[in-house]
């Protein structure tokens, strides 16, 4: 039996994960992330690092984040305490539904999670105070790689739920995507 269930998203290769815990009397045991499970559905994404996230106030904004080849990474976040909305936005070369962002309400309560691939820009608002991330990504973090978008770029049109409480100086200050903008490359990842 299978410990997780993955949905399709409208964009193609981005995932919903259900995690399928057994629960008793005690609580429960849930399987977080299991590599062969994920590469046998599709979704390979080999653990270079495990991050942890930590947001103290509702309504809290981070992102949206993302590293150029050939340090582009697979994501897959899952909310451990708390509720988020989290989101991705498609900027792969080329694609169909480049520039598409999807959101997805993550707890832990649901005990459901995103697999992000490479190519993708990744942010999320916290719904509930004191929230908690896990990330299993799989590449090692580049600072000269690194890039984002602005949250509130009106050519992305994000919907957050929430009025933004807290934003980091650096997430709001990224410019918005100009016009010749036309997307993440990923033939240069290696």
């Amino acid at each position: 039996m299978s410990r997780f269930d993955f949905f399709d998203t409208p964009i193609n290769g981005l995932k919903l994960v259900q995690r399928k815990p057994i629960e008793d009397h005690r609580g429960f045991f849930s399987r977080f992330y299991c590599t062969e499970t994920f590469s046998l559905a599709g979704n390979e994404c080999h653990a270079i690092q495990i991050n942890h996230s930590y947001s103290r106030k509702k309504g809290t904004l981070r992102g949206m984040h993302f590293q150029l080849p050939p340090f582009a990474e697979i994501k897959y976040v899952s909310c451990i305490k708390g509720s988020i909305f989290d989101v991705a936005v498609d900027l792969r070369k080329n694609s169909p539904t480049f520039l598409h962002w999807h959101g997805e309400l993550l707890s832990d309560e649901n005990q459901k999670g995103l697999f992000i691939p490479q190519g993708f820009a990744h942010g999320f608002q916290t719904l509930s105070d004191d929230s908690e991330l896990l990330y299993v990504v799989s590449n090692s973090y580049d600072s000269l790689s690194e890039r984002a978008l602005n949250p509130n770029d009106p050519r992305l049109n994000i919907e957050w739920p929430l009025t933004i409480s807290e934003i980091s100086e650096k997430d709001r200050n990224y410019p918005f995507l100009q016009s010749d903008f036309y997307g993440v490359d990923l033939s240069d990842q290696t």
